[in-house]
């Protein structure tokens, strides 16, 4: 990735600058963290800002982020930066009370709320793992502490992001959260592993209401140009209207986010998507989502 970035021409660079401009990335990843990230929240806020990107969404696994979301915001206005939490084990799982002390965090920009990640049991189960997980479902129906989460979420209106679950685990979590009347919903990388939504499957998870999330991740191995493949098939599938394409990035091996989402950008440009359509997956949606104007 960092290769094909400094290959880029002065008119591709160029390019790049316009893409990003007003863009918005859900997904990114942050120091500090129990992980090695690429980059910190200060830095990816400012990155984010002087590329003239309109938002980015601070990601931990195992830490909420409406704290860092505040003091990004504080050391460089003019970005919207906004942070959430994960029901993983370190935040005792499915746990209201998680949402709630978020929602209390200094300047109130922790909004999203994610079924787990890392340590949901598909998650754990595809990564071949013998560890504790976060059950999300029995015998086919959904914990009673996922129909709490949701309720937390509906009071303070928040946004819910799938997580890793599986992909009938999360028809069934989007048919909970329309039914409590949620307004905002994703899902998170649905069409990947480990949840594989099928075209079928997002279409059904669009119609209840939810954006599906395409994530660009690292385009520069010698697969990328199976996974632009994919990635733009399953777009056409589900279709711009109800896409929202992030970068995934902050891994300490890949690209810096704004410029690998840069790459993400031009290569389903070169697929064939329109500026607006890619305006639509990058700008509107995603604003939408978040509740800008």
């Amino acid at each position: 990735m960092a290769a094909a970035a400094a290959t880029l021409t002065a008119q591709s660079i160029s390019q790049a600058d316009r893409d990003l401009k007003g863009a918005i990335d859900l997904h990114i990843y942050t120091e500090p963290d129990s992980i090695a990230r690429s980059i910190d929240a200060l830095e990816a806020a400012k990155l984010a800002r002087d590329r003239g990107m309109r938002a980015i969404v601070l990601k931990h696994h195992y830490d909420q982020t409406a704290g860092l979301a505040y003091l990004a915001r504080k050391m460089y206005p003019g970005i919207e930066v906004v942070g959430g939490v994960h029901m993983n084990l370190t935040v005792g799982g499915l746990n209201p009370r998680a949402v709630e002390y978020m929602t209390q965090v200094t300047g109130g920009y922790g909004r999203f709320v994610f079924m787990p990640t890392n340590d949901a049991e598909a998650q754990v189960k595809y990564s071949k793992q013998n560890r504790p997980f976060v059950k999300v479902s029995e015998n086919g129906e959904l914990v009673s502490e996922v129909k709490a989460v949701i309720a937390m979420i509906a009071k303070h209106d928040l946004i819910l992001g799938s997580g890793n679950i599986s992909a009938e685990e999360t028809l069934m979590v989007f048919r909970e959260g329309q039914r409590q009347g949620l307004k905002r919903m994703i899902a998170t990388h649905g069409m990947a592993a480990p949840t594989f939504l099928t075209i079928d499957q997002a279409k059904e998870a669009a119609k209840l209401g939810a954006f599906i999330e395409i994530v660009g991740g690292n385009l520069a191995g010698r697969d990328a140009q199976a996974k632009i493949d994919r990635f733009a098939e399953q777009i056409r599938g589900v279709g711009p209207a109800s896409v929202i394409m992030s970068s995934d990035l902050g891994q300490k091996v890949n690209a810096l986010p704004p410029e690998g989402f840069a790459v993400f950008i031009d290569a389903m440009r070169k697929k064939g998507f329109t500026d607006q359509e890619l305006d639509v997956m990058t700008r509107r949606n995603p604003a939408a989502l978040l509740g800008l104007k």
